[in-house]
């Protein structure tokens, strides 16, 4: 319960941490089923709040997606909550693009490149980054 008070974990984060901590397989397994049905740990609940946090920082869809496989979040469920094409990330990566570059247009396609290199690691697809410096020209 002290693991849940903090923040949401995904069920795998919440099995690995007591793992750790030495308690049984049988014994973490039940105390997670009952967290579930007492509706005390929810994956989508978790997978809802990391990725408006994630989102908030400054991160794309892709990356996001590969963080929440990585904490054990079934890809089904992450299918219904990172929709790629919802506008809301287009607007993530014109916030993070004007504050890293301002609202300018890259001068070369040198610039361009790195322009969208960084992008590219911050999570965001080709094609919206090429969207994105594409109507800037």
């Amino acid at each position: 319960m002290r693991l849940l008070a903090s923040r949401e974990h995904s069920r795998f984060e919440l099995r690995n941490k007591l793992l750790r901590r030495g308690y049984s397989t049988d014994e973490v397994e039940q105390a997670l089923d009952s967290l579930v049905a007492d509706g005390l740990q929810s994956d989508e609940r978790y997978a809802e709040q990391y990725v408006e946090l994630r989102r908030a920082k400054g991160y794309g869809p892709l990356r996001v997606r590969a963080e929440l496989r990585e904490r054990g979040v079934a890809d089904g469920l992450i299918d219904l909550i990172v929709d790629e094409h919802d506008p809301v990330w287009y607007e993530t990566l014109r916030r993070v693009h004007d504050k890293k570059y301002g609202a300018v247009a890259p001068a070369s396609m040198k610039e361009r490149a790195a322009r969208s290199r960084f992008l590219g690691y911050r999570g965001f697809s080709g094609g919206q980054v090429r969207r994105l410096l594409g109507e800037e020209d």
